[in-house]
């Protein structure tokens, strides 16, 4: 019996997942990993993550795949609070690695920057935070995305998830005792219906600082300095 991915990579049978056609990382969670096709975030594409809320651990849940970036930068496009240095710190994340950028009084000047960060291949990862996208410029980001190897989320509302998009990965995010449930909206393999429940135990550092929420100011991130884009 001829298998379809000898046919063509984009091809797999209804009850696997599919072989990636890019190269992936892991994401530092065997159980998630092995729900993903190419075991691990696909770089150089659009990964889209729909949130039921901010600050439900999804910092957490990237950290292994940033960490391992090494000294690459990471940028942090519109995100909704202030970057703390010492929470990123906790993570193993170094604030110098990090480019806190944020757009002008449009949205369309992040999804611009967005665009232009993903061309230039100049970052090892870039998280973009947005309320709304059209699927005209979901499908620009992708295109963009694919023109490297950067690790590309976006962090979308989770009602987002009732849109169309292009990107080839989309999970939801929410909240539950000790981690977050997972779900499988899209992806290139059989229909996963359940959520993958992730524990994520915090740190000493994590329950007096949340890592994915805007800490007190008794912590700000003073060596974290946004550059504006746009007017």
């Amino acid at each position: 019996m001829t298998l379809p991915e000898t046919v063509h990579p984009s091809l797999w049978r209804a009850d696997q997942l599919a072989q990636s056609a890019t190269r992936c990382l892991d994401t530092g969670f065997a159980a998630l990993s092995a729900q993903l096709p190419g075991g691990g975030w696909p770089l150089g594409t659009l990964i889209d993550l729909l949130l039921l809320q901010h600050g439900i651990g999804e910092l957490r849940l990237l950290q292994p795949a940033l960490s391992a970036l090494g000294k690459r930068p990471i940028v942090l496009l519109q995100p909704p609070h202030p970057p703390q240095a010492l929470a990123l710190a906790a993570l193993g994340i170094e604030p110098s690695q990090l480019l806190w950028v944020r757009s002008g009084a449009k949205a369309s000047d992040a999804l611009w920057a967005a665009e232009q960060i993903l061309r230039s291949g100049c970052c090892g990862a870039l998280l973009l935070w947005q309320q709304h996208a059209r699927g005209e410029t979901l499908r620009r980001l992708h295109l963009a995305a694919q023109s490297g190897e950067t690790l590309f989320w976006m962090l979308r509302p989770l009602a987002a998830a009732q849109e169309a998009s292009p990107a080839p990965l989309r999970l939801s995010l929410r909240p539950a005792a000790g981690g977050i449930d997972i779900g499988f909206v899209k992806r290139r393999g059989p229909q996963r219906d359940a959520p993958l429940f992730l524990p994520l135990t915090p740190s000493l550092l994590q329950r007096h600082a949340p890592l994915d929420r805007d800490t007190p100011a008794t912590a700000p991130a003073r060596s974290i300095s946004p550059v504006l884009v746009g007017g």
